[in-house]
C-alpha cells in the first residue's frame, strides 16, 4: 500500500516489458528463464496463485506464426532457396523470438491478473 491507503499502481508496460512485480514494479517476477517467483522479494506479493494458462503460448504462436510464415513465403517467392536455407533463417528467429517474447507476455497476463483482482491472497 502506498501512503494514501491504496494499492501501489504500476503501469502495465512497466510490470510486463521489465518482468517486474504488477504492485511495486521492483521486484522481478521471474526466477530463472519462465519459472515465476512464489512471492515478490520487494512487497512480498504472492504470485505463486497466478494461473496465466496457455495464453502467453497462444499469442507468442499466433504473432511468430504471422511474421515467420509471411517471410518465409517472401523469401521462398522472391529467391527460391533450397530448404536448408530455411532451416538456417527461420529456426534461430523462431526460438529466439519465443523466449523473448513468452516472457513479456507471461508478466503482463501476471500483471492483469493483479489488477483485476485475480490472484488469490493479494491485498
Amino acid at each position: 500500500m502506498n501512503g494514501a491507503g491504496a494499492p501501489y499502481r504500476v503501469p502495465l508496460s512497466r510490470a510486463a516489458l521489465g518482468c517486474r512485480c504488477p504492485r511495486c514494479g521492483e521486484g522481478r517476477v521471474f526466477v530463472g528463464l519462465l519459472t515465476i517467483r512464489p512471492t515478490c522479494p520487494i512487497c512480498g506479493l504472492d504470485i505463486s496463485a497466478h494461473d496465466a494458462g496457455d495464453g502467453p503460448q497462444v499469442f507468442v504462436i499466433l504473432i511468430l506464426g504471422l511474421v515467420v510464415v509471411g517471410l518465409a513465403a517472401f523469401v521462398e517467392l522472391r529467391f527460391s532457396p533450397p530448404i536448408w536455407v530455411h532451416l538456417v533463417l527461420w529456426t534461430p528467429l523462431i526460438l529466439v523470438g519465443a523466449i523473448a517474447l513468452l516472457r513479456p507476455l507471461k508478466a503482463g497476463l501476471i500483471a492483469l491478473e493483479y489488477r483485476h483482482g485475480l490472484l488469490r491472497g493479494q491485498d
